[in-house]
């Protein structure tokens, strides 16, 4: 187990990723490939992916370079998932180039010491290797990565509105006590859920404060920083309730269709956790000016609200669409228990 430990000041710098991490998105992916877990959850992706990988060549890759450095324990190279990739791929591959290189030197030493480093990854201190090495995050980025990113980033802004909602309504402290099981808020203290095979450690934040990254493609336990020098990074899966998700995701839709339309149920599915024009264009599969005109027409019967901040709208269910909501839920739940039964 990882702890967290936070002073005031921390909670007033703690803050909520705006965007995707790319190269930690890399990583998860990787470790989708090495493990069964979850794999029910990506198995879509998982096989298309493979099929893709194929089509461009990149098995080899796959299995020589990559995998062998972002294995799925209790230890990868910091360097590979910097914090400055929040800001976009660009940013995050230059400064995997800007690294260091005894620093590349000195984590995968520690590679090596817990799992085995590849015989070749020395070659990493070198610029030129590292250049190459940075061309082939970016081939694979662009392969299995970039073909989901309207999913990535839709379920990202999802968990940004529902952590926002905890915000609130209890401040930084009902953020971080909303955010799963496998992070536990224990005030002064975040509980972070580690592998098995890695020791417990405390992480003093010192009015550095934490990044919060929501993850698409982890499963299971969040990931940090080896290093406790770093800047504080906990990056965590959004997948962390598959059994709510999967009826709070699809059976309300189903029994609201035949009132609403398709459309309008899953706009108002979306603004359950607050939800933008753009967040329920894509989640309904349609335009943005179609999403607004469904907006407006649950607005105009009651059923959600809408608050501007600058150029950006917000919808939210008024207590009518939230009731709404709750009867359809429990309607699909008795019908679930029906069949089973």
């Amino acid at each position: 187990m990882l702890r967290i430990h936070f002073t005031d000041v921390d909670l007033a710098r703690t803050r909520l990723a705006s965007a995707p991490d790319p190269l930690s998105e890399i990583a998860a992916s990787l470790h989708r490939f090495q493990s069964r877990r979850g794999r029910w959850a990506f198995a879509g992706w998982y096989r298309t992916t493979r099929q893709q990988l194929r089509e461009k060549g990149l098995e080899r890759v796959l299995r020589s370079v990559l995998l062998p450095l972002y294995p799925r324990a209790a230890y990868y190279p910091d360097f590979l998932t910097p914090v400055g990739a929040v800001d976009g791929l660009d940013v995050g591959l230059e400064s995997i180039l800007a690294t260091p290189p005894q620093r590349v030197m000195a984590e995968m030493a520690i590679l090596d010491r817990t799992v085995g480093a590849p015989a070749w990854a020395g070659q990493l201190a070198g610029l030129e290797a590292r250049k190459e090495f940075v061309g082939v995050l970016r081939a694979y980025y662009e392969v299995v990565v970039a073909p989901h990113k309207e999913q990535v980033l839709a379920r990202i802004e999802a968990e940004r509105a529902a952590r926002c909602r905890g915000f609130l309504d209890g401040g930084v402290e009902g953020m971080l006590s909303g955010l799963g099981p496998m992070l536990r808020w224990r005030a002064p203290v975040l509980e972070v859920a580690y592998p098995r095979q890695a020791d417990d450690r405390d992480l003093h934040l010192n009015g550095r404060g934490l990044t919060l990254v929501p993850s698409y493609f982890n499963w299971g336990e969040p990931v940090a920083f080896a290093d406790p020098g770093l800047p504080p990074v906990v990056w965590y899966s959004l997948l962390h309730e598959p059994e709510v998700r999967s009826v709070a995701d699809s059976a309300p839709e189903q029994s609201l269709t035949n009132v609403l339309g398709r459309a309008r149920a899953v706009a108002l599915r979306a603004a359950s956790a607050g939800a933008t024009t753009g967040e329920i264009a894509r989640a309904a599969g349609v335009s943005a000016s179609a999403a607004s005109r469904h907006a407006t027409a649950l607005r105009d019967a009651g059923l959600v609200t809408t608050v501007r901040n600058g150029p950006t709208v917000l919808h939210t269910l008024t207590p009518t669409g939230a009731a709404v909501l709750r009867a359809a839920m429990r309607t699909a739940e008795d019908d679930v228990k029906g069949t089973v039964a």
